[in-house]
This record gives structure tokens, sequence and C-alpha cells, in this order.
């Protein structure tokens, strides 16, 4: 993605002194928090990325918007979210790229039960959602198998969007409200004085700020084991198939993450066709991993695919997108000041699951820094010290590859 002017960055020379907040990674999360920030005037923002908007993950983001998770917080994030995805032109101020697709969770046959807690936890929560049977689901999807399905969770108003341009349209509209924004500047280093944050060493100058966040994705740990603090964050490598769809394939049908197959998939327009895997490779460096995919990962990929949707047989492969993700133990971000460094935040280890929540994720964050927590939804859990107490997030009804 070439960035537009509306969103390109000042000369280098032009590089802000002093902030109120400093922001580090353009990618959703950080321009998420920026656009929030700057929603609430709340200062001088600066957002510095070591390359353009949405060039990292978001840019590689399979991008699917559902509200299926096992943690009600995480459902209420993914909620206040599908809500700004649906209604993006007026919060954001851009047409957006949500498609409205439907969504399917699949689970393994003994963890039905499970999925009938969370539904009716998402439920209670306020989200759409409805069990269905397998003659349910072979109505809405014909092409899939699911003669071992007893019951999957459906979303009607779930889909698919454009990290990048989720990214790209946070950031114009933070800039819009006062952000300044710096691309091609690679923070080096926190500055830290008596326990406190004091700026950022970038590649260019230092900034001054009382306030920096970061929201630098597989990134991270190298940054803060810098400032003396080892975050709980390794890098995965991950692989997606594009195909095209084969003959007499249903066009633009329901995202799905499939227990059984280890995949996730969703139409990609009408006529193609994305699959993923839950598991990828570790350790990778974020900044020296194969840009193109292997052939015979993306055949197994596709094969695991098959036994659900058997049409992908005859469907062309056109190419594979290739990304790293940034894993915690749990899988779940960490979120909050680091207890050390007082106003130093992060806001990282989203584990190849953050694009759908990242409108929420900013407004939380923004609510964090202003007012000493998240009001609209209650992030705690997720704070960045919790694997050294011991205290990794658990669910109640958890499933086996949540």
């Amino acid at each position: 993605m070439i960035p537009s002017d509306r969103h390109s960055n000042s000369l280098p020379h032009s590089l802000p002194k002093t902030a109120d907040f400093v922001i580090l990674g353009a990618g959703v999360m950080g321009a998420s928090i920026a656009f929030h920030l700057a929603r609430r005037k709340a200062g001088k923002i600066v957002v510095i990325d070591k390359d353009h908007v949405g060039r990292g993950g978001s840019g590689r983001s399979s991008a699917l918007i559902r509200i299926h998770y096992s943690f009600p917080p995480e459902v209420q994030l993914a909620l206040i979210s599908l809500h700004m995805f649906e209604n993006w032109q007026d919060i954001v101020g851009q047409p957006g790229d949500f498609r409205k697709t439907g969504f399917v969770r699949i689970v393994h046959p003994n963890e039905t039960e499970r999925l009938k807690q969370n539904v009716k936890m998402q439920r209670e929560l306020g989200a759409k959602v409805a069990l269905v049977d397998k003659q349910q689901l072979r109505e809405l999807e014909p092409d899939w198998n699911v003669d071992e399905v007893e019951l999957a969770g459906y979303e009607p108003d779930s889909g698919y969007g454009d990290g990048a341009g989720v990214a790209g349209d946070f950031l114009g509209a933070a800039r819009d409200k006062g952000a300044t924004y710096l691309s091609r500047t690679r923070a080096t280093e926190f500055v830290v004085e008596s326990g406190r944050i004091r700026g950022v060493a970038t590649d260019q100058e230092t900034i001054s700020s009382p306030v920096v966040i970061s929201a630098t994705g597989p990134w991270t740990r190298p940054l803060f084991q810098r400032a003396g603090c080892d975050l709980a964050i390794e890098c995965e490598y991950h692989q997606v198939a594009i195909l095209r769809n084969a003959p007499g394939m249903k066009g633009g049908g329901c995202a799905c993450i499939d227990s059984v197959t280890a995949t996730y998939f969703r139409s990609d327009a009408h006529d193609k066709f994305l699959v993923g895997d839950f598991y990828g490779k570790r350790p990778v460096d974020p900044d020296d991993f194969p840009q193109r995919a292997s052939d015979d990962s993306l055949e197994e990929i596709i094969e695991r695919a098959c036994l659900r949707v058997p049409k992908l047989e005859a469907a062309e492969v056109m190419r594979g997108v290739t990304g790293v993700y940034d894993m915690t133990p749990d899988s779940r971000p960490l979120l909050g000041e680091i207890p050390e460094i007082g106003g130093l935040y992060v806001c990282a280890g989203f584990s190849g699951m953050g694009f759908k929540i990242s409108p929420a994720i900013g407004l939380v964050m923004s609510e964090l820094v202003l007012d000493g927590e998240g009001r609209t939804v209650d992030i705690s859990a997720f704070r960045p010290n919790r694997f050294a107490d011991n205290q990794p997030i658990r669910a109640e009804y958890e499933y086996v590859n949540d």
C-alpha cells in the first residue's frame, strides 16, 4: 500500500522536540489509539513508524471481523469494534471496507458444551449470535462438508475488512484532528529517568514526552528489553493461501474459524478464497522472514481446508501471503502501563487476533492513559505483568486451541 498524501509523513527536519503523547507504530493499534486520543483533544500527539502506515502486520492481516471469544472482555471489545466498523463513515469519516458476510465458529465435537456456554455468554453481552445445527449450516453454506458438526456458532453481522485501510483511515482522521505523523522514523530506545518515561530516542532525534505508548507488534520485545523490561512476547511465522474459486463454488460466503481442520477461511470478494492456519513456526525475525510462502506449506493448509470445503480441491492457488504474529503465552494481548516505568504503556501481543478489536483497543487504551482505567471495558486482566504474577488469562469455557 503506497501512502496517500493524507497519510504521508512530515519531512525529517520537522521532527518535534516535545509531545504530550508519543505513539510508536502506525498499524491498526497505534493509529486507533491516536484517533481516540485526538478525538478527546488530549494534547500534542506524535505517531512514529519505522516504515509507513499499515505496512507491518496490519497490511498482511486476514482481517476477520467476528464476536466469538471465550473471554468476556474480548467479546465486549469485539462488540464495540463491530459497531464502529458498521458505522465507519459516521465515526471515522471515511467509507471503510467492511464486508458483512457472516461468520461461523466450528469447534471440536467434544467441545460442543463449551460452545453453548460461550454463545450464551456472548448473547448476554449483547452479541447477535445463534447456535445452528448441521442442516441449518448446510443451507447456509452448501459447499461445506459438515457431517460431523453437531452445532456451530453463527454471527450474521460479522465478516472481514482491510487492515491497511483501517490503519490509514484512523491515522488520517487523527491527523485531521491535529496529530503529527512521522514515517521512516525508528524508535531506538526509551528515555527513562527515576522510574519514569521522559521520551523516546529515534534514529533521527529524541522526542521528549511524559507518555509513550508502544504499539509495535513483533518489534516490541527487543525495544523493551533495552529498558530492562522483558515482555513475554514471541514472534511466530504464518502463511496464508489466496485461491481463485473453483467452478461452481458459491462466492462471498461466511468466514469461518474451524477447530477440526485447524484452519480459518473466508471469501475474498466474490471470486476468491482465503485460507489460513492456526499454527505457525517459532522463532522468527520480524525483519527477516520469507516474503514468499512455501508451496508445500500452502498445499498442506489447503488440504486440511478441503476437508471442510471439498470444492477447494479444484481451486487455483493464486498466491501466498506471509506474516509474523506477536504471541503471548496465553495468546492474549499485553495492555497497560509498565509497572517499573511510569508513563510507559504497551499495546502488543495480539497473537494474530488484533485487527477485529483494534477500534475498541484504541478507545480503552486512550481511557487508560487519560482516566487511569479502561472505562468502557475493564482491561485490567490484560495487564503486562500478569505472567510475572503467574496469572495468565484463562476463560471459563476455553477451547483447546482458543
